[in-house]
């Protein structure tokens, strides 16, 4: 098949220019040059990664204790927070080593040699004249937050917080129309502008009404996303929708309601497509579909039937599978949004009409290394597809069935993501509970229940999709969003024991023993044969708390035995715990890993460090709550 030249360019991944500096300064990072003493733990098992924008309190200190710049206000500084993209921003190595070491709400105290903060020779970050950036500092880190971003802008200038997914892969561009709910805020979070009541705001791309920034976050949206988005001084430009006076950052708090194509240019898909942004994974088209963009695009799940030929990106375009030869001739035919494709197969596809043709260009991450690899593709390859969308079959509509029927296509839903979910594809798994709990309440207001039995039948399978869908967020490592969904089915169940569980079980993951404590212990109260599961639970939450107590005290022994600026040189790694669940909403026994950690503390005598290290009266009154190693 005949395909463009343009198409046919050869794609060699390379490193950029941030990634290779970034190597060549780790390697030249003394032994011993960075330790670290917690000081007040943090909560939950989740540390932030590359990716994530990190939000901490950070105040400097020499060796003899005296301040040299902060962020507190009791320290001389604005009290404004440190923001700082792990991977992204250009910071000290003490920081990019340090920090992905922490939990949210940790206090820690990094000491680090020249080499690993302003004193490094090749350190991106430029101090005043007057920093002791050639001395051994203290830096005390308080970590409020951290989250993923995606990076609009390489110079942090516009980095936008995804709250809720969108529908979709389309996002709006000039000359798009957008419709969308928005919050403007400061730094501080006093509200600048507010448009979250009447009538959407209505705007078009390219026409400067609203300011730059704002316009480049909401264009890597897609419809029904709601994201945060943080602007900063260079692109918070002049435009009818707000004065931005002199602020040095805004935050714009954006649900994208529709996006609205302009009718004579966009009735075609573009050409060459960046499905994720980033320049990886590209779609180019090579032969027209049949009909409209993107109104007849299998953009929801639905049957597809494709030819594809798969080839890797050497000299040779080596083919590692073909339909019209590997499969004797006969098309492709699954299901979107249950995992049976590499996902970059699968985004494509969505954005394909029937009869079109196309060129995808796809990194290993949406290839081959999260999904079952052909024996002749190398680990970690990037490759290319040539697909043909022959056509695809709409999701089945659910209008006329009655009660019976409706929760029968329910249920087909549910034990698809009960698949995903053992296969251990998360969000998918979530994504289909979600979808069938959305369809099942729908109808459910079309279809009235002929008796209070299918009332009971409804509730129950709805609570039982929410508990999967908590289950998920748990696996994900998101405890707080599986909280919220618990809360979902406690709200009009509050007496269900297995909700209490799942929550149970969340807040001793995110580290909120006595909130874990009073779910199982109302698993006893309102369900005496619970007993078992919450005993268990209740047993395992004491020798959690016990092995961070003596942990804890472990650790901090010694600490203010040493001289001013010394750090105890004791520490083992964090506590782990892995709680398995099941989908289909029966209660699991919780199994975890933990490392046994105990020892008599021992009376820790005032010293100059504690003198000097004004955090020692926290640590006086915590009953040895601190830590401290060696990075």
């Amino acid at each position: 098949m005949a395909v463009d030249e343009e198409a046919e360019e050869k794609y060699v991944p390379k490193k950029n220019k941030q990634q290779k500096d970034e190597e060549k300064r780790r390697k030249n990072m003394p032994p011993g040059s960075l330790m670290k003493a917690i000081v007040r733990p943090g909560g939950g098992t989740v540390k932030p990664k590359d990716g994530d924008q990190v939000l901490f309190h950070c105040t400097t200190r020499t060796l003899d204790g005296v301040i040299v710049e902060s962020t507190r206000y009791e320290h001389g500084g604005k009290g404004k927070l440190m923001k700082l993209v792990l991977g992204k921003s250009k910071m000290i190595l003490g920081f990019a080593e340090g920090i992905p070491t922490m939990l949210k709400g940790e206090v820690a105290m990094l000491k680090m040699k020249p080499e690993l903060h302003y004193g490094e020779p090749d350190c991106p970050v430029v101090v005043a004249a007057d920093f002791p950036k050639h001395d051994e500092l203290h830096f005390e880190i308080e970590l409020i937050d951290f989250f993923k971003v995606k990076v609009v802008t390489e110079d942090m200038g516009v980095v936008k917080q995804v709250l809720n997914e969108g529908q979709g892969w389309e996002s709006p561009r000039e000359p798009y129309e957008v419709r969308a709910w928005i919050t403007a805020r400061t730094a501080n979070h006093d509200v600048l502008v507010e448009h979250v009541q009447g009538e959407p705001l209505h705007f078009v791309f390219g026409k400067k009404e609203v300011p730059k920034g704002l316009e480049m976050g909401i264009g890597t949206m897609t419809r029904g996303e709601k994201a945060i988005i943080y602007v900063n001084e260079p692109y918070l430009t002049e435009s009818p929708f707000m004065d931005v006076n002199s602020f040095q950052e805004v935050q714009f708090e954006v649900e994208l309601v529709q996006i609205i194509q302009a009718s004579i240019l966009f009735t075609a898909p573009t050409k060459v497509r960046d499905m994720l942004g980033d320049g990886r994974l590209i779609k180019r088209r090579v032969k027209d579909g049949r009909g409209e963009f993107p109104m007849d695009c299998p953009l929801h799940d639905s049957l597809l039937c494709i030819h594809y030929k798969g080839m890797l990106l050497d000299e040779e375009r080596t083919v590692f599978y073909d339909t019209r030869i590997d499969n004797d001739g006969h098309p492709l035919e699954f299901c979107s949004g249950e995992g049976l494709v590499p996902e970059g197969l699968e985004m494509s596809v969505r954005l394909m009409l029937p009869g079109e043709v196309a060129l995808v260009t796809c990194p290993p991450d949406y290839a081959y290394d999260k999904f079952k690899r052909p024996e002749n593709v190398p680990e970690g390859a990037h490759v290319q597809w040539e697909i043909e969308l022959l056509d695809f079959k709409k999701p089945k509509d659910w209008t006329g069935l009655n009660f019976s029927s409706i929760m029968e296509e329910a249920e087909k839903i549910k034990n698809t993501g009960n698949r995903l979910f053992k296969e251990e594809k998360f969000e998918l798994a979530k994504a289909k509970y979600e979808q069938a709990c959305f369809l099942v309440l729908r109808e459910f207001n079309h279809v009235n229940p002929q008796d209070d039995e299918e009332g009971k039948i409804y509730l129950n399978f709805r609570n039982s999709l929410h508990l999967n869908v908590a289950a998920c967020y748990q696996k994900l490592g998101d405890c707080r969003k599986s909280i919220e969904t618990c809360n979902k089915v406690l709200d009009s169940s509050p007496a269900h024991v297995k909700a209490l569980y799942r929550r149970g079980i969340a807040y001793m993951s995110a580290g909120d023993f006595d909130e874990a404590r009073s779910d199982f212990e109302m698993m006893i109260k309102v369900d005496k044969s619970s007993e078992p599961d919450a005993t268990s639970a209740l047993s395992k939450l004491r020798q959690k708390e016990k092995e961070v107590e003596n942990m804890a005290k472990k650790q901090f022994k010694g600490l203010f035995d040493k001289k001013p600026g010394e750090i105890a040189e004791v520490g083992s790694d964090p506590i782990g715990d892995d709680i398995l669940e099941t989908t289909n909403g029966e209660t699991a026994d919780m199994q975890s890993e933990t490392d046994e950690a105990g020892s008599d503390r021992e009376a820790a005598p005032e010293g100059l460090f504690a003198r000097y290290w004004y955090v020692g009266r926290r640590i006086a009154t915590s009953l040895g709550l601190g830590r401290c190693s060696i990075l």
